[in-house]
């Protein structure tokens, strides 16, 4: 019971957490300089009084500030993002169609920080003052400082032009027709290089933290205890050692998740692949309003189901948390 009612006072707090971030983000894309009655006119071969004020009065755009924040709102609230106003479809459908290849860039760079960090973490622990060690401080901190696009670059010229091996551009091969499992490789294929950009920035961070983590519980009693009792390495670290060290971790990627999907945004623009990053760069450059804001709402939409999923899996893995009661 006591589960169930944190579980609905932490969506009641995401509710009220994603109206905040709605409004704010309709008035901060409306402030920003720019038109879209002119570009949407300019795609169409010509800007005229007429055709101008036909386009505002077909888009909202004639309206007050305030009514189309109060229009917009009532439409979220039924779930409808809109109309875009370059493509003319559904704001929905345009998401839809994008959001599968980021939640799979996403989540592949997720897996990989944290299994790649944590094993590194792991294996640099047990020698704090060993050449390993020291490897993974000097790695977590030029990987942590490294802008995304430019360790994107950086792999392109390595593994692209240096060493081809990797493709750099789309989520698959243009004259690829097959199907199934054929497709599934050609698609990890081109994920390699955009999942590895992705992932290192959050690697080094999970590898440092880790590293410290071990490091502090494999000095604690009850680990001493453990090695006292004859038990291998093994079981010390991977039964005792590691489930507690785990749990900063949990904390961290949480929190990380939505530094993640924006991290997503310049790998996506960098590989040229097809997700909800490069869909909110255009949009921005074609004052896409409508596509932009629902972007930005599915994004925060699912940062606020992570945090929760992640305070859900904390609570999982260290029972001696408690959120309320006695």
């Amino acid at each position: 019971m006591g589960t169930t009612r944190y579980i609905f006072r932490r969506l009641g707090y995401g509710l009220i957490l994603m109206i905040g971030v709605v409004v704010l983000n309709f008035l901060l894309i409306h402030a920003a300089p720019g038109d879209p009655a002119e570009v949407i006119a300019g795609e169409m071969g010509g800007i005229s009084e007429e055709m101008m004020a036909d386009i505002r009065a077909r888009y909202g755009l004639d309206k007050p500030l305030p009514v189309q924040l109060g229009i917009y709102l009532a439409n979220i609230a039924r779930l409808d993002l809109g109309m875009s106003y370059y493509f003319d479809r559904p704001v929905s459908e345009l998401i839809a169609q994008r959001i599968w290849p980021t939640v799979l860039l996403v989540l592949t760079a997720q897996l990989i920080a944290i299994f790649v960090g944590v094993v590194m973490g792991v294996l640099a622990s047990r020698r704090p003052q060993g050449p390993f060690s020291g490897f993974v401080s000097v790695f977590s901190t030029v990987g942590y400082a490294a802008p995304v696009f430019w360790t994107g670059l950086m792999l392109i010229i390595l593994f692209s032009v240096i060493v081809p091996v990797f493709p750099v551009e789309g989520m698959s091969s243009a004259r690829f027709r097959g199907g199934g499992f054929a497709y599934a490789l050609n698609v990890a294929h081109h994920l390699v290089l955009p999942a590895t950009t992705l992932a290192i920035i959050f690697l080094a961070q999970y590898a440092r933290l880790s590293r410290a983590s071990m490091i502090e519980v494999l000095g604690a009693d009850y680990v001493r205890t453990a090695r006292a009792k004859g038990l291998g390495e093994g079981p010390v670290i991977f039964r005792h050692a590691l489930r507690n060290a785990v749990l900063p971790i949990l904390t961290v990627a949480g929190i990380q998740f939505g530094n993640l999907i924006s991290g997503a945004l310049l790998v996506e623009t960098v590989f040229n692949w097809p997700g909800m990053g490069r869909l909110a760069f255009d949009s921005v450059l074609r004052r896409d309003y409508p596509t932009l804001l629902g972007v930005l709402f599915c994004a925060s939409g699912v940062v606020v189901v992570a945090n929760l999923l992640t305070d859900l899996s904390y609570r999982l893995a260290d029972p001696r948390i408690r959120t309320g009661g006695r």
